[in-house]
């Protein structure tokens, strides 16, 4: 009876997760006869097996539900939303006496005759008696359990309820609306899998012919096993698969061993049994979604709204341990996007919208992860009220939140205890919520994102690792001591340091590697892990491990690469369970014992400065190289609070200097900078050098010489895309534009060039004596605006246009220059005609054509190809032309 009784409660609790799904379908649309069918013999099979094995009080429940449904399926009873939710009551009730069953070996006691009444009244055509169907005791567990009717389960110690996880969902609104009666939910899904009826149950005696012809051949292919033993079979695995990396170990050094050919067949075996084993953990994620409809569906009625449910992807297979943590975080986020994300039916028709709201989820691979993505088209989060409690909260200063993107002020719905509820209801306003879905999620190793427009929805984008038991690592080593780090996260390995072509460069006391255009942060392992490093490091080249942790990107400084290797996730001892680098620990194949790294903790280290890249910093980096969706710029404070900004291009490095250094002679601010005396200049003038404290410096570099711009405060670094003020003639500003809605002056940085005075401008003297007159053609204000001061400052002599055809007209008024530089991104064959009519030109002929680009691409008739934002480059371009000019005259 034992093994009876188990199978039994195995099988209804899987018909009845197909039956909560099966009846949100039916009552969208009632006239499904196969639905029905199906959900009536599920309920028949529930009845007929607890007779058999001696459950009154779940025989009871099941009888007067299918007594219900009976009448459904024989046209006697409308459907209506108050029936079906008689019958979600009664599989809720069952439920919860299964529950009691499989935890206490018997059925509980209990009254369900309400419950039972009621289905029997509408059964019989009358109505159901009122208040019905509330649950009459509180369950409590053998050790004093306590029942969450939400999770359907009983709740750990110290565990918080699903109620209590509502706080931060619903609470960006306010107070909860009061619910309208009417209310619709349509669940737009495909059929889950029907359960297979449990053994030994009596045929139905009526709608079998609905049911198919079920395959005998079909059902021999499976069997049930325990969860407890697929896990000792993969704890077993895990051990050979330590033995295989020992043992291949062992023979590597070797360069010729019997034991070779051998080995690499065992190798060959352990990794196919270690791949099928991991398949028997691999499961659907459409398992963990099965209540899901049911969620959205008694949110509905709750509140009155319509909500359609889609779902995608559910085939996605993902392992069982992981889909396990993952259930929770889930069910509270489609919670949060129903109950909180999508409006009332008044508001989304006020605004425009569909009367029926639509939640997606969906679940891909992609680059060894899974991806789910939960997004509705609500009412987006309110950015305003956000920044608001979080400064209540003392989050973040007024001030600081003033310079805050949308993406970070959202981003503080995860701080613990975050909400913005009007009022404390049963639903909202305790605090407790995204960030115990973040937190879950980060514990398995994985990661949320989210991104919202306010009136159009919100999306959440949730990446989660394949499987937590055997992953692939790249052993690293730092300050003679080596660790794994998951390789899933690392996407490149890059040299620096002696003899290597990358360097590292400090960025506002902020270690920094410039890689392919991009700026990209870094961690030290060895200062983050407070490790003694080795003394004679500085003497060999090190490595940057270029990792991504959702959007975020940054690179990890370590003294060694070691090798990849399948690496047994074991926990920490209890000692180093504090550590908050650390996800874990593994053996090596030299048997040796090393800590495996977390990859989050390690983006979080890196500062709050490189938090989450914005969407386009993500394609065009930090490193400022422009686009046509912008530029990265640097923002300040010099003189007074208005922002003023300059391109990050520009700048060589951010230094904050002590004031003590700062000296004078002749009349200007001088401080010692790798060894030479750098000339400052302060944005807001002379008289506002800090007195005290450190000075914050950013230098720029000319004709290999650096010179400063001292300022106030430096703010941030942004990307935007610029639509510049040009009406105005201050000294040292170009324009203004608005910048993360703030308005903002751009800096002239060739106005302060000309402040150090002419000998620092042309210190090269006699390489430089060689200026010339420079016809600067592009349509845009901004770089016109850039490169004019630059080059008037390098001492040439300057023209504008702002396109091809207002540069003919100098040719035709009779103006001759030296050098032609000329933008070819914006019309490359209009480009390469002008560079070909200039060299056929009698007056310009002896002009060389230079050409101006952003992106790298070229255009045949120029004599050479110059970046935009590349000074350096520029003016050495300029400078040889000229002085090939010279040599030739």
């Amino acid at each position: 009876m034992d093994d009876l009784l188990q199978e039994f409660l195995t099988e209804t609790a899987e018909n009845l997760e197909v039956i909560d799904t099966e009846l949100v379908r039916f009552e969208a649309d009632p006239s499904d006869q196969a639905t029905l069918n199906n959900i009536f013999r599920l309920v028949h099979t529930i009845k007929g097996t607890c007779g058999f094995l001696g459950l009154p009080r779940l025989e009871a429940v099941a009888h007067a539900g299918e007594t219900l449904l009976g009448k459904f399926r024989d046209r006697v009873l409308p459907v209506t939303p108050d029936s079906v939710t008689l019958v979600l009551k009664a599989i809720d009730r069952i439920k919860e006496i299964l529950i009691g069953l499989e935890t206490m070996g018997t059925e509980p006691q209990g009254d369900d005759s309400a419950i039972i009444d009621a289905m029997h009244a509408v059964a019989e055509g009358k109505a159901a008696p009122s208040p019905p169907l509330e649950v009459e005791e509180v369950k409590v567990g053998p050790n004093g359990e306590r029942w969450d009717p939400d999770m359907q389960r009983f709740l750990r110690p110290g565990e918080v309820s699903l109620a209590d996880l509502e706080a931060a969902f619903r609470g960006a609104d306010g107070p909860v609306e009061p619910a309208p009666t009417a209310a619709a939910v349509s669940v737009a899904a495909p059929p889950p899998a029907k359960a297979a009826p449990a053994k030994n149950v009596d045929p139905i005696e009526a709608g079998d012919d609905d049911a198919g012809p079920r395959s005998e051949a079909a059902s021999a292919q499976t069997i049930r096993v325990s969860v407890d033993v697929l896990e000792q079979l993969m704890t077993m695995v895990s051990e050979l698969v330590l033995t295989r990396n020992q043992l291949m170990q062992m023979v590597r050094g070797l360069n010729d061993s019997e034991f070779k050919v051998p080995l690499q067949r065992l190798s060959n075996i352990t990794a196919e049994l270690q791949d099928r084993v991991m398949k028997t953990r691999m499961q659907p994620v459409g398992t963990a979604w099965r209540k899901l409809p049911r969620i959205v569906r008694d949110i509905c009625r709750e509140t009155g709204k319509k909500i359609e449910l889609r779902l995608d992807g559910e085939a996605t297979e993902l392992d069982r341990q992981v889909l396990e943590l993952i259930k929770d975080p889930l069910t509270h986020m489609i919670r949060n996007s129903a109950d909180h994300g999508i409006e009332n039916t008044e508001r989304r028709l006020a605004k425009g919208k569909s009367e029926t709201g639509v939640i997606r989820l969906s679940a891909h691979h992609e680059g060894g992860h899974i991806i789910m993505e939960v997004a509705d088209d609500g009412a987006g989060l309110n950015t305003a009220r956000i920044r608001d409690k979080a400064i209540e909260k003392g989050i973040v200063s007024a001030a600081d939140a003033a310079m805050m993107s949308e993406a970070q002020i959202h981003r503080f719905i995860f701080a613990p205890g975050f909400s913005t509820a009007a009022a404390v209801t049963n639903l909202s306003g305790r605090g407790v919520g995204m960030d115990v879905v973040k937190t879950n999620i980060e514990l398995i190793g994985g990661s949320i994102e989210l991104s919202s427009i306010e009136g159009q929805g919100t999306t959440f984008k949730i990446k989660l690792p394949l499987t937590l038991a055997i992953v692939s690592a790249l052993i690293l080593g730092a300050a003679g001591q080596r660790f794994a780090a998951p390789q899933t996260a690392v996407l490149e390995l890059v040299r620096v340091g002696a003899g290597a072509e990358h360097v590292i460069e400090q960025l506002n006391a902020t270690p920094v590697l410039r890689l392919r255009e991009r700026l990209l942060p870094l961690v030290d392992l060895v200062n983050v892990l407070n490790l003694t490093p080795l003394e004679s490091q500085g003497e060999r080249p090190r490595y940057v491990v270029v990792m991504q942790v959702g959007a975020a990107r940054f690179g990890v400084i370590v003294d060694d690469v070691h090798d990849t290797e399948e690496i047994v996730v074991k926990p920490l001892a209890s000692l180093l369970r504090g550590g908050a680098m650390l996800s874990g620990a593994t053996i090596l194949g030299d048997g040796s014992v090393v800590v495996i790294l977390d990859p989050n903790a390690l983006a979080g280290a890196v500062g709050s400065q490189h938090d989450k890249l914005d969407e386009d910093d993500e394609h065009v980096g930090l490193a400022g190289a422009t686009s046509d969706t912008g530029q990265s710029l640097i923002l300040f404070r010099a003189g007074s609070e208005t922002l003023k900004a300059v391109p990050l291009k520009l700048v060589t490095r951010l230094e904050e200097v002590e004031t003590s250094q700062i000296e004078r002679a002749d009349g200007r601010a001088l401080f010692q900078y790798r060894g030479a005396l750098t000339p400052i200049v302060h944005a807001a003038g002379d008289f506002a050098f800090k007195s005290e404290g450190k000075q914050p410096i950013l230098i720029f570099t000319r004709n290999e010489r650096a010179f400063g711009i001292a300022v106030d405060e430096i703010v941030d670094i942004v990307h935007e895309k610029l639509a510049l003020d040009l009406a105005t003639d201050r000294p040292g500003v170009v324009g203004a534009a608005i910048v993360r809605g703030r308005a903002t002056e751009l800096v002239d940085i060739g106005y302060f060039l000309s402040m150090l005075g002419s000998e620092w401008a042309d210190r090269r003297g006699q390489q430089s004596s060689a200026k010339g007159r420079v016809l600067l053609v592009d349509g845009s204000d901004f770089t016109l605006n850039l490169l004019g001061p630059l080059l008037r400052a390098a001492g040439y002599v300057t023209s504008e246009a702002r396109s091809f055809e207002q540069a003919w007209s100098l040719n035709e008024a009779g103006e001759q220059f030296d050098v032609i530089l000329a933008d070819i991104d914006e019309d490359p064959k209009a480009a390469e005609a002008f560079a070909i009519k200039a060299s056929d030109d009698q007056r310009w002929k002896q002009a060389d054509c230079l050409a101006l680009s952003e992106s790298g691409s070229r255009v045949a008739h120029f004599a050479d190809h110059v970046g935009k934002m590349d000074r350096a480059g520029l003016l050495a371009a300029l400078d040889y032309v000229l002085r090939r000019k010279g040599d030739a005259a």
